[in-house]
């Protein structure tokens, strides 16, 4: 029926019924695809950004890529201007956006309240900005904030609003930390185990074609899967040799990349919170 309609306003408004009607047939059925992955990318040295983007771009793939001010190879940090071209244009062909907290602020243990037994602080480490490496102690409101900073610079530099979606640094958490972000807005985002890919381990123990071996092996649909924009302690890069392969393994075993923003788990939580 819908079909039906479809070509009948479509000849009434004199357009070619057939081509019109064979476009919205593929567009249903690329909707309809039973064994969705999502793909999420966590900033790392940028440095092999561009080829991420012209992997996607080729394979017309739509991801997620959670954004930390990270120290990258070029352009001082990831989320500097030098790097506001490259987010646009991600932002553009429809990827979505979302926070890694500011600082890449890891979370390493609640503080509790001594009288109460509350969570009222959080002791971090942050990986980048003025006190990158040195640990101390935040406010729930403080940790939430740096949330926020990243999610605020990504629509500075794009335009758009990021996912009300976050992702902490290495995926460490805690049920307050948890409870925190989400009072701020933000729902935490971990990963499936078999879309962990493996770009952050050393390379003489998980070569490339091991990595792609077991993704391919063991990925099952709805998994979301992690990779970064570029690990500074990985000898033999991941992406180069990785993704593509990856993807076009993915879609040849009946697989399509789709962002957060449709997945099941989620989808309630963005659109309240958008």
């Amino acid at each position: 029926m819908q079909r039906r309609q479809f070509m009948l306003a479509s000849a009434a408004a004199g357009l070619p019924g057939l081509s019109v009607a064979d476009d919205f047939s593929k567009k249903i059925a690329a909707s309809a695809c039973n064994k969705p992955v999502y793909l999420t990318f966590d900033t790392g040295h940028m440095g092999i950004a561009n080829l991420v983007a012209q992997v996607l771009q080729k394979h017309k793939v739509q991801v997620t890529f959670f954004a930390a001010n990270e120290p990258a190879k070029e352009g001082g940090s990831s989320l500097s201007d030098f790097w506001v071209p490259w987010w646009k244009a991600r932002a553009d062909e429809g990827h979505q956006l979302a926070s890694h907290t500011f600082d890449h602020m890891y979370w390493l243990a609640d503080v509790r309240d001594k009288a109460t037994g509350q969570v009222t602080h959080f002791k971090v480490k942050p990986s980048a900005g003025p006190r990158a490496g040195q640990s101390f102690v935040v406010s729930v409101a403080e940790y939430q904030q740096e949330i926020a900073r990243a999610a605020q610079r990504l629509t500075q530099m794009t335009g758009r609003k990021p996912l009300p979606l976050y992702r902490a640094p290495g995926g460490k958490t805690s049920p307050a930390l948890i409870a925190a972000a989400q009072q701020g807005g933000y729902q935490h985002i971990g990963w499936a185990p078999a879309g962990f890919l493996g770009d952050e381990l050393p390379s003489d123990k998980y070569p490339n074609e091991r990595l792609l071996s077991q993704a391919l092996k063991n990925i099952r649909g709805g998994d979301i899967l992690l990779a970064h924009l570029g690990i500074w302690s990985r000898q033999d890069p991941w992406a180069p040799a990785v993704l593509e392969p990856l993807i076009v393994g993915l879609l040849d075993k009946g697989f399509c990349f789709r962002t957060l923003v449709e997945h099941p788990a989620y989808q309630g939580w963005i659109a309240q919170h958008r």
